[in-house]
């Protein structure tokens, strides 16, 4: 009796935390939606840059339009991301810091979210400098976020895990953006301008991942490690070491090298789709504000269902089978958008992606979870972080040049063709059993 009692609290003990992981997806996600997906870009074209576009004379470049300084802003941010996520995952992994380091970027992330309700017409720098910190601080989070899934879930359960952690976020970004609707659609009954509406739902976003995160705080745990307390310069100097010594040991790690490359091509486009949907709805095609809006609502409640519908088929056909199903879906959606002209087609190009998107994210990164050592899931997840963020760096920069030389964003949706496609011939040479093999032998080696 007291060997069942005591199994029954471990459960609820586990369940507790995988909660608190879960929670802050249902947090963050509110950036991803409201921000990045949603209401910034269209507020960047409408409102904050002028018609005439930003010149930057010391440059010699005239005439910037949003779409373009947008995608400037987001490959510099991710950039940073590039740069510094590898070493900070390495400096986590050798103190047991995941958890403080989520915190430290969930706020910095947060706080520059709340900022944006002060953007206003004109005020282009501010508006990229925080969405740039937002952004930035956005993507740093995930890395120690995602690297708690090797700790929290069995290997036979982390597609269905990662896939609820997905829902949550879907259903999560969903609600807060529901309640932003409302606000925007009708915001003369609480005797505010259109524009304001936009700038308060841009504000509540720092206060929504801020707040629910302190869930994910309270409940998530991270195990200990047993050494004594390093000074800030050791550390650094530690996390050199590791990812010099990581770095050395990768090279025999020919499967996960394989799937990072494919991952990279791509990743390129979902990041790109999912970052210029509502900018080149807005600018390109002339949607107005509910169309757009109303359309990225349905995807995370549709979200919410596509992202375990993908978890449960992962176990049956494995997640390297679904991820390359997810990338001919994302192929037809974007050779879809390249001929789309009326409202309608923008809603039911929305419903495919909802049902594609979670899928083809969380099977990425529990694919990746599976075939990394747990001994230093941070480090290796700041590696993912790079390979996601090279990657994030070109999408958007291409899509902006495109839409500068052509004055089309038509042309910027379909190049990505060649993203979805490129990524997953390489896919498909991924070998799972081998990449076990080699994450056992590496996990050895780390101990």
């Amino acid at each position: 009796m007291n060997v069942t009692a005591a199994a029954t609290r471990t459960r609820t003990a586990h369940d507790r935390v995988l909660h608190g992981w879960y929670m802050y997806d249902w947090a963050n996600s509110a950036f991803a939606v409201t921000i990045l997906s949603a209401l910034f870009g269209p507020y960047l074209d409408k409102v904050v840059v002028p018609d005439a576009g930003v010149s930057i004379p010391l440059l010699g470049i005239s005439a910037l339009s949003a779409t373009s300084l947008y995608g400037y802003a987001l490959g510099l941010s991710a950039l940073l991301v590039l740069l510094t996520s590898p070493i900070l995952g390495a400096i986590a992994d050798s103190t047991s810091a995941k958890k403080s380091f989520l915190m430290f970027f969930c706020y910095l992330g947060s706080t520059a979210s709340l900022l944006m309700f002060f953007v206003g017409e004109g005020d282009v720098t501010m508006a990229l400098l925080l969405f740039m910190v937002a952004n930035f601080s956005f993507v740093s989070a995930n890395v120690f976020y995602d690297a708690f899934l090797p700790h929290i879930a069995a290997p036979e359960m982390q597609d269905v895990v990662s896939g609820k952690g997905y829902a949550y976020g879907y259903a999560g970004g969903g609600i807060l953006f529901t309640l932003q609707l409302l606000l925007v659609q009708f915001h003369d009954l609480i005797g505010v301008s259109e524009v304001m509406a936009v700038r308060m739902a841009l504000g509540s976003v720092g206060l929504w991942w801020g707040g629910f995160s302190l869930i994910t705080f309270q409940r998530l745990t991270e195990p200990r490690l047993e050494q004594p307390r390093q000074k800030a310069t050791a550390l650094v100097v530690d996390g050199f070491r590791r990812i010099a010594m990581t770095m050395r040991k990768v090279r025999s790690l020919r499967q996960m090298g394989t799937f990072l490359i494919a991952f990279m091509i791509y990743n390129d486009g979902i990041q790109t789709v999912i970052a210029m949907a509502t900018i080149y709805g807005s600018e390109e095609l002339g949607f107005d504000t509910l169309t757009l809006m109303g359309a990225l609502l349905m995807i995370q409640f549709v979200g919410v269902v596509g992202a375990q519908i993908f978890g449960m088929l992962a176990r049956r056909f494995g997640s390297k089978n679904m991820v390359i199903v997810s990338l001919v879906i994302w192929t037809g959606v974007v050779i879809y958008a390249y001929f789309m002209t009326e409202p309608m087609e923008f809603w039911i190009l929305g419903a495919v992606v909802g049902l594609v998107l979670g899928g083809s994210q969380a099977l990425s990164r529990s694919l990746y979870s599976r075939i990394i050592p747990p001994a230093a899931s941070a480090e290796f997840f700041g590696f993912f972080s790079v390979f996601e963020k090279f990657s994030a760096i070109w999408g958007p920069i291409v899509f902006a040049l495109i839409r500068q030389l052509t004055g089309s964003a038509r042309l910027s949706i379909l190049s990505l063709v060649a993203f979805f496609f490129v990524g997953l011939i390489v896919l498909t040479f991924v070998r799972m059993k081998d990449a076990e093999a080699e994450r056992d032998i590496l996990e050895e080696s780390l101990r």
